[in-house]
């Protein structure tokens, strides 16, 4: 049987085959797709143009229906690369609210939740 996905994987032009590589990689490869660019003083602070997103982190929307909209992050789902944010739902034709899926790319974190000690030690350590 045929290998499903490869890390020695380089590249295609072809959409289909990006498509195929990200739909199969496996979640500690998928974790890197999770991540956003940071605001310019969070960029100029810390010394980084993008980190990964995490649960708490306040963000605002780039693109689409809800931009200029700002909340916190109120759940990561690495397997389908979406996040959802607090106070920003889908509201469906019987009335019920469903939180709205906002792909990565399409946002910019403006704060960073800095409770977890690796994450914190990890921005010290790339911004010098």
């Amino acid at each position: 049987m045929a290998e499903k996905w490869s890390n020695k994987w380089k590249g295609s032009k072809r959409p289909r085959k990006q498509r195929n590589y990200a739909y199969q990689a496996p979640l500690h490869i998928k974790q890197k797709f999770v991540s956003a660019h940071l605001s310019k003083e969070l960029r100029k602070k810390h010394g980084k143009r993008s980190i990964g997103i995490r649960k708490g982190d306040r963000i605002k929307v780039l693109r689409g229906q809800f931009k200029g909209k700002t909340g916190a992050v109120s759940m990561v789902n690495i397997k389908e690369s979406k996040v959802a944010v607090e106070g920003i739902d889908n509201i469906r034709k019987d009335g019920t609210k469903t939180p709205y899926m906002f792909v990565p790319s399409n946002l910019m974190i403006t704060e960073i939740m800095l409770e977890d000690k690796q994450r914190k030690a990890m921005l010290e350590r790339k911004g010098k």
